[in-house]
């Protein structure tokens, strides 16, 4: 039996379904951008690149976890 994925990882699937590009495209992309903030990097994947506001914030929420773990 194996664990279902929760949390923003959980969209994942429909966001590279949707969007077309890799979960780590998307990381890069938040990574690569001058913005720090979680709203404002939400706002601008939302305005610049056409995401949805629960795969913007799924993105953001995962990659700033993951940023500030390491």
């Amino acid at each position: 039996m194996t664990d279902a994925v929760k949390g923003p990882a959980s969209y994942f699937p429909s966001i590279e379904k949707k969007y077309g590009r890799p979960i780590t495209e998307w990381k890069e992309l938040i990574r690569s951008s001058p913005l720090v903030k979680h709203g404002e990097l939400v706002a601008w994947l939302k305005t610049e690149h056409g995401l949805g506001h629960g795969h913007a914030n799924a993105l953001v929420a995962h990659t700033l976890a993951e940023d500030k773990a390491e």
